[in-house]
C-alpha cells in the first residue's frame, strides 16, 4: 500500500481545507489530471492505480495524527474534529483510459470539502506505480551519489541564511525514497534544512511542516467570490480572516505577476510575510516584487520570497546570492530532491477546472504549464485581468 496515512500529503491541503470548511462548505468542484511528458504510457497500470486509490479511500486519521495536527495553533478544534470523521470517497474519483491512446484521465468531481485531499496522494500513487513497473532494479546508489553532491554544494554555502525545504511529495520516486531523502538532509545539512511540505514525514522525522495556499484556492475564489475581478483580493482577505497573521505567504501566479501586483496593495504587502514564486523567470519575478515593495515604501528585506518552481540546488544558490541583502529568501525543492535517480520524472498535475458549475483557470507565467482549461473562459479571464494572450511564435495557442 503506497499511501499508508492521510497525513502523507502536503500541509497546504489541510490549511486550504480548513478555509473551505469555514467559508465555502457547500462548494462543488471538478479536477482533471494531466501528464506533461510526451507519450508516457500510463494506461497499462490503471488497475494498480485504481486498487491503490481504493485503499487510500479506506484510510482514517488515527488519534496520534489528530493530536499532532491539533497542536499547531493555526488549526481550529472544529476542523480537527471533522478530520476525526473524515474519509475519502471513491465515488468522487474516476480513472479511465483515453480512447485510442495509452494515456489516462483522472477526473475528480464532488464537494470541495470531500475531494480536496485527493490531489497529492493520487499523484504520488501514479508516480510510484509508474516507476515500480518501468524500473525493475532502481539505482538507489546513483540517487544517493546525486544527493551527496547536492549536500556538499549546500554545505559549501557559508551564509546560514541559505535554507531549503522538501516540496517533493507528489512526484516522488517512492514514499520510502522521499523518507530517506528527508532523513539524510536533516542529518547532513542541519539548520539549512528547514522542513518538509509532507505532514507525515514532518511528524515522523521531527520536522516543521511547511505550506500555506495553492493555486486551487485562488482559482475556486473566481467562482465563490463576489465578482471575478476581485477574486484575488477576496481570496487574500478570506485567508487573512481565517489565519489572523499565521501562514502569511501569498501565491502570485494564478493570473500572472502583473495582475497579482495590481491586487497586492499596501494592506496586503504589510499583512503578508512574503510571496511564493511558482512560474516564470524567478530573477525577473523577484525584481518586480522588490520594486513593488519599494513603491509601497516597505523594506523588501523584511519580507520573504519563497521559490518553488522546478528548483535545483545550484539554481537556489544563484537566486540566494542574487537577492542576498535585498530580501529574505527560502527555497522549496521538489522533484529534483525526491525523484533524481537518473530516470525522467513524470511531470504530472491535478488542477481544478470547475467550481460551482462554472469554469475556473490559472494563467501561468510559464507557457509550458498550460492546462486544458475552458478556452473561452481563459480568454475572458485574460481580458478581466489584463493579461495579454501569448504570441503565436511562442508555440502556445492564443
Amino acid at each position: 500500500m503506497i499511501i499508508q496515512s492521510l497525513l502523507d500529503t502536503d500541509l497546504y491541503k489541510f490549511t486550504m481545507m480548513q478555509v473551505v470548511l469555514h467559508h465555502f462548505p457547500g462548494a462543488e468542484v471538478e479536477y482533471r489530471f494531466k501528464c506533461r511528458n510526451a507519450d508516457v504510457p500510463l494506461a497499462p497500470y490503471i488497475g494498480e492505480i485504481q486498487d491503490e486509490i481504493r485503499q487510500l479511500c479506506s484510510l482514517r486519521f488515527n488519534r496520534r495524527e489528530l493530536d499532532y495536527l491539533r497542536h499547531w495553533r493555526f488549526f481550529k478544534s472544529d476542523f480537527i474534529d471533522l478530520l476525526g470523521l473524515f474519509q475519502l470517497d471513491e465515488r468522487f474519483i474516476k480513472v479511465t483510459r483515453i480512447a485510442g491512446t495509452e494515456e489516462i484521465d483522472i477526473a475528480i468531481k464532488g464537494p470541495w470539502l470531500h475531494t480536496i485531499m485527493f490531489e497529492v496522494p493520487v499523484l504520488a500513487i501514479v508516480s510510484e506505480i509508474y516507476f515500480r513497473n518501468t524500473v525493475a532494479t532502481p539505482n538507489f546508489d546513483e540517487g544517493r551519489c546525486r544527493l551527496a553532491a547536492k549536500i556538499e554544494i549546500i554545505n559549501g554555502v557559508p551564509d546560514p541564511a541559505f535554507r531549503i525545504a522538501d516540496y517533493g511529495t507528489r512526484r516522488r520516486f517512492s514514499h520510502a525514497w522521499q523518507d530517506e531523502i528527508v532523513a539524510t538532509l536533516k542529518s547532513k545539512i542541519g539548520q539549512k534544512f528547514v522542513g518538509t511540505s509532507n505532514v507525515m514525514l514532518a511528524l515522523e522525522r521531527g520536522l516543521t511542516p511547511l505550506g500555506t495556499m495553492a493555486h486551487e484556492y485562488l482559482q475556486a475564489c473566481q467562482a465563490v467570490g463576489p465578482r471575478l475581478r476581485d477574486s484575488q483580493v477576496f481570496a487574500f482577505n478570506t485567508w487573512a480572516r481565517e489565519y489572523r497573521g499565521d501562514l502569511g505567504i501569498a501565491l502570485s501566479d494564478v493570473c500572472g505577476m502583473a495582475a497579482f501586483l495590481r491586487d497586492f496593495d499596501l494592506f496586503f504587502c504589510k499583512l503578508f510575510d512574503g510571496v511564493r514564486h511558482d512560474s516564470g523567470d524567478p530573477f525577473e519575478w523577484g525584481e518586480k516584487l522588490i520594486a513593488h515593495y519599494q513603491k509601497m515604501r516597505i523594506d523588501p528585506r523584511t519580507k520573504a520570497m519563497v521559490f518553488s518552481d522546478s528548483l535545483t540546488v545550484p539554481l537556489a544558490i544563484r537566486l540566494f546570492n542574487y537577492f542576498r541583502g535585498r530580501s529574505q529568501t527560502a527555497f522549496g525543492i521538489g522533484t529534483n530532491l525526491t525523484n533524481d535517480l537518473g530516470y525522467e520524472a513524470l511531470q504530472i498535475v491535478i488542477k481544478m477546472t470547475r467550481c460551482n458549475g462554472q469554469p475556473v483557470a490559472k494563467i501561468s507565467d510559464e507557457p509550458s504549464k498550460a492546462m486544458d482549461y475552458d478556452p473561452s473562459y481563459v480568454a475572458y479571464l485574460r481580458e478581466v485581468f489584463q493579461v495579454p494572450a501569448p504570441k503565436p511564435e511562442e508555440g502556445v495557442p492564443a
